[in-house]
């Protein structure tokens, strides 16, 4: 009995697939008809869910713990520390309270982010077919235990580490765990195999099956698995997304602009031979004050809201960071079948090499289809539909099933003593393994004058977007039981099948959505140049620059570097050729998605800022993805575009509003401080300004945005940000120039009255300007702010003004000040808002 989770890697060796099948059956506890429901589920309680990140799920002290490692957030808490050393125990409490209110709300809706996306990834988990009680039920991989019986078919993850009980030509893709892109045969027989990679009845969770049939036996699950232990080295020195690469640069650029104020202000108080322990707090505060605390739960809660949001829209967001990659989104990879045409593929022809209809082409194909033992492809429905008849008699004997290498398929079969390959693939791949042609039953070599009329039948029907698998055979001696790839030649070419898949009736509206969201549409098909154009050309994409897989193979990576965006169609490509691509424009600065939904989109789907797959698609693809389409259509991928970036825009604002109205205060305080005979505001009311100012953009997260905000890719821009903080970081100093000489030279102000006045016209700025930059347009054109940024901001506003104002405002170093004080601040506020109006034409340039 298994008691606890290091007994299967107790009872399993390292090298397990040295182990005989019996011997590891009796330490598991299982056998050929796997185990019973109840088991499984004990053993699931013990071992824990079977996903790779499962040990990787952080506490709150964890995730407290990474938060104070922020340079932001570690400026804070010296802050707070040298305050409440000094005994400024007013500036403690509201440093406190920041980071407080900061944290906790940033941890909790990263934990309510967890749960919704975990909810999600429940929605489109995926299954194995596993064998509890005796019987075949489908269960989510996560379910799966230690001693579970599990079968495997083409298209499939394979689940966790194990061996193989049964193999029917099982080929995996191992490059995950060897690096090696040609796929694997797997067998059940026994392995002395010391190394992994040279294990042939091994199998390794995150590989996938590309060809063939079969049965495993798990012997490791969740963390316990190779991938398991890879995938946490991988997430311990993950790199950066590209919403964090922005995230740092904006750190950064704050550091810098802190730094130099508060060392400015501090040396130039005490040149001017100011008390040190005032300088200090002074400077400390302003740090403070330039730091946004909230950015962090801005930017959780916008995300989450945005995967929500996606949600609805039916874009289940796997990774929440993506939204900001799919947001700025420049190019959009397809697959054309499935995502372009309906997927829904009917036989149209079978004809021989001179185009006659001829079913004997039919036959073949058909016996090709019904006795490979993967998962048939829709071309393989499409055969099998076409006849009713049965298989005449005909038995399977072996196969060499199809792989993305060979683009071809071939079976072993036999009647009456006589033998017989058939092989159905894609027309190139078949043709050259032939040297004969069968013309009317007789043999006639395949010549130059014979391949060109081929050549002719498939470009004829490619023009009119119908696809095509060539079909021949080979007569095997009796004496033969298997055959392998180095049977696959000397063929004798029988005709050709044709197929018709339609474009969806709303690609086209689809594509120019896409399109008119400034996102360039490349498609990267294994089709038929010829097809491909076709399809393009019936969803109003352009068609004259295409690029096949035979060029792009005599190219680098340098030379598809330089050649990769003037190209729109690619055809005829390999899955390695699809990632090779997607690195090509990335290179060129491109932020990449692609779409794809079978095994050989994968590495394509892994190598984009965005991957994206759909809820029928095979397992690889839905594992590699970071966003999962509830339909697999663009228009719902167009939604998700406009989503992702309506949820970066909100993220920019707080970023604009927050540094430029930080920057322009705090700027102003530091000029201040050094030419006035006091400290234009106490570092306690600096530290409240910075909490009520935080407080009023709670809101932000919910405000719509502007049309041309989603109108086209948007991606960080340090320099944007840098030019609008310092044009209206300034005009927000002139104006508190202005107060400044209002107070001291009309009210003749001293320094509580001063700072009170200051205080009052500061706060009331910095949050009614959110009204008048929260657009790029005037405010009675732009959208209407949502009701809970009104509600925060003015909140905000009435609680500052009331606090400053208010009995409490001794408390705070405060004191009333008179109608005509108030109604002169209320006038410099006023020109302020109207001044901000303008300037922001310069900061933010209209389209």
């Amino acid at each position: 009995m298994i008691e606890q989770p290091n007994a299967a890697k107790a009872l399993a060796p390292a090298e397990f697939w040295q182990t005989p099948k019996d011997v590891l059956y009796h330490a598991l506890g299982s056998g050929p008809d796997g185990l019973s429901q109840a088991e499984a589920d004990r053993r699931l309680a013990i071992f824990g869910a079977n996903r790779a990140d499962a040990s990787q799920s952080r506490s709150v002290l964890r995730k407290l713990g990474q938060r104070l490692w922020n340079p932001l957030i570690a400026m804070l808490l010296a802050a707070a520390l040298v305050s409440g050393v000094s005994g400024d125990v007013g500036s403690f409490a509201i440093i406190a309270t920041v980071l407080s209110l900061s944290l906790t709300l940033d941890i909790i809706q990263e934990h309510r982010a967890e749960l919704t996306a975990e909810a999600l990834r429940d929605s489109v988990a995926i299954q194995a077919d596993a064998v509890r009680d005796g019987k075949d039920v489908a269960i989510p991989v996560t379910a799966l235990v230690p001693g579970d019986v599990v079968k495997l078919r083409i298209g499939d993850l394979i689940p966790a580490d194990g061996i193989v009980l049964e193999a029917q030509e099982l080929q995996v893709n191992e490059a995950l765990m060897t690096g090696e892109p040609f796929p694997a045969l797997k067998t059940d027989a026994p392995c002395p195999a010391a190394l992994p990679a040279e294990a042939t009845n091994a199998l390794f969770a995150g590989t996938s099956t590309v060809g063939g049939s079969g049965k495993m036996l798990v012997v490791r699950t969740g963390g316990q698995t190779r991938f398991g232990a890879i995938a946490a080295a991988l997430a311990a020195n993950a790199p950066p997304t590209a919403l964090e690469q922005g995230v740092r640069k904006l750190g950064l650029l704050i550091l810098r602009l802190t730094l130099f104020l508060t060392l400015f202000v501090l040396m130039a108080r005490l040149f001017a031979q100011r008390p040190a322990m005032e300088s200090f707090l002074f400077a400390v505060a302003l740090a403070v004050g330039l730091t946004p605390e909230l950015l962090p739960m801005v930017m959780t809660v916008t995300l989450a809201r945005g995967a929500l949001r996606m949600a609805d829209r039916k874009v289940i967001v796997k990774r929440l960071s993506a939204i900001h990659d799919l947001g700025a989104m420049d190019t959009l990879c397809v697959d054309k079948t499935g995502t372009l045409t309906e997927a829904k593929i009917t036989l149209e022809a079978h004809v021989d090499p001179k185009g006659r209809s001829s079913d004997r082409v039919l036959s073949l194909a058909y016996l090709n289809s019904a006795f490979q033992a993967g998962v048939r492809s829709p071309l393989d429905e499409a055969i099998l539909s076409a006849r009713s008849d049965g298989i005449d008699g005909w038995v399977r004997l072996s196969e060499v099933p199809f792989d993305f290498e060979r683009r071809c398929l071939s079976v072993l079969v036999a009647r009456n003593g006589a033998q017989m390959l058939i092989a159905k693939g894609a027309p190139e791949s078949i043709l050259v393994r032939c040297d004969a042609v069968d013309i009317d039953g007789l043999a006639h070599p395949l010549d130059d004058a014979l391949q060109q009329k081929m050549g002719e039948i498939q470009d004829r029907y490619a023009r009119d977007g119908f696809r095509l698998l060539a079909v021949a055979v080979k007569s095997i001696s009796p004496g033969q039981q298997t055959i392998a790839v180095g049977d696959e030649a000397d063929l004798t070419m029988i005709g050709f099948c044709v197929f018709a898949d339609p474009p969806k009736q709303d690609a086209a509206s689809a594509i120019n959505a896409l399109t008119s969201l400034g996102v360039t549409i490349k498609i990267l098909s294994g089709d038929h140049g010829a097809v491909v154009s076709h399809v393009a050309r019936s969803v109003g994409l352009q068609t004259d620059r295409i690029m096949t897989g035979a060029e792009i193979s005599e190219f680098t990576d340098a030379a598809l570097v330089a050649k990769v965006d003037d190209i729109d169609l690619f055809a005829r490509i390999d899955p390695d050729q699809k990632r090779r691509i997607i690195a090509a424009l990335r290179h060129r600065d491109h932020v990449v998605g692609f779409m794809g939904d079978g095994v050989n989109d994968a590495p394509a789907i892994h190598a984009a800022h965005v991957g994206i797959s759909v809820t029928g698609a095979t397992e690889v693809a839905r594992a590699a993805a970071d966003m999962i389409l509830l339909a697999p259509d663009l228009s719902v991928l167009a939604a998700g575009v406009r989503e992702g970036r309506r949820t970066f825009a909100n993220i920019l604002k707080y970023v604009r509003m927050g540094t430029s109205s930080n920057f322009g205060n705090m700027l102003s305080m530091a000029l201040a401080s050094i030419v006035l005979p006091f400290l234009p505001l106490l570092p306690l009311q600096i530290l409240l300004n910075n909490l009520i100012y935080d407080c009023s953009e709670i809101g932000i997260p919910f405000d719509e945005v502007d049309r041309e905000d989603v109108a086209r890719p948007e991606a960080w821009n340090m320099a944007n940000i840098l030019r609008f903080t310092i044009v209206m970081g300034m005009v927000s100093s002139l104006f508190d120039v202005v107060t400044f000489a209002v107070l001291l030279k009309l009210f003749e102000a001293d320094a509580a009255l001063f700072q009170t006045g200051w205080f009052v016209e500061s706060i009331s700025t910095q949050i009614l300007v959110i009204f008048v930059i929260r657009s790029r347009w005037r405010p009675w054109r732009a959208n209407r702010p949502h009701i809970i940024l009104i509600a925060t901001s003015l909140g905000a506003l009435i609680g500052g003004v009331g606090l400053a104002l208010g009995p409490w405002g001794g408390l705070f170093g405060f004191t009333a000040p008179s109608a005509a004080m108030l109604a002169t601040i209320l006038a410099i506020a006023a020109s302020y808002l109207i001044s901000a109006e303008i300037a922001k034409r310069l900061a933010v340039s209209n389209p």
